[in-house]
């Protein structure tokens, strides 16, 4: 079966609110795509791609990213650990905005912990 993507809003929607609660000013959502896949051979939750130098001098663009859920494993996540994956994937995004992406000695579990607990507290404060 091939693979199946959609636009994924409710995954943007859920980024836009972990970005502006963060503070995340590096992140320009306007150049992040959400997709939601169906169907992908992966171990993975989530995955986050980055448009190369090469790709963007060659196609006359800027820095673009895409984050991709995997709707089989993501779909079925509690309402935290769907703001865990979106703030691991959000972390790989470097604050160059450049188009490369930062490793898992960044984007990793003790990170995402620290950023999820100060997420709730500001989230808790606003709503």
């Amino acid at each position: 079966m091939a693979i199946r993507y959609e636009i994924a809003e409710d995954v943007k929607n859920l980024a836009k609110n972990i970005v502006e609660i963060l503070e995340m000013k590096h992140i320009d959502l306007e150049r992040v795509v959400f997709i939601r896949s169906f169907g992908a051979k992966t171990s993975a939750v989530a995955r986050c791609y980055g448009l190369s130098k090469i790709w963007q001098k060659s196609l006359g663009i800027r820095a673009h990213y895409i984050i991709e859920v995997i709707g089989e494993k993501f779909d079925k996540l509690s309402k935290e650990e769907k703001e865990k994956t979106i703030i691991h994937e959000l972390l790989h995004i470097p604050k160059s905005f450049g188009g490369g992406l930062r490793g898992h000695d960044f984007a990793n579990s003790r990170n995402v912990n620290k950023l999820y607990e100060v997420y709730k507290k500001r989230k808790n404060n606003i709503f």
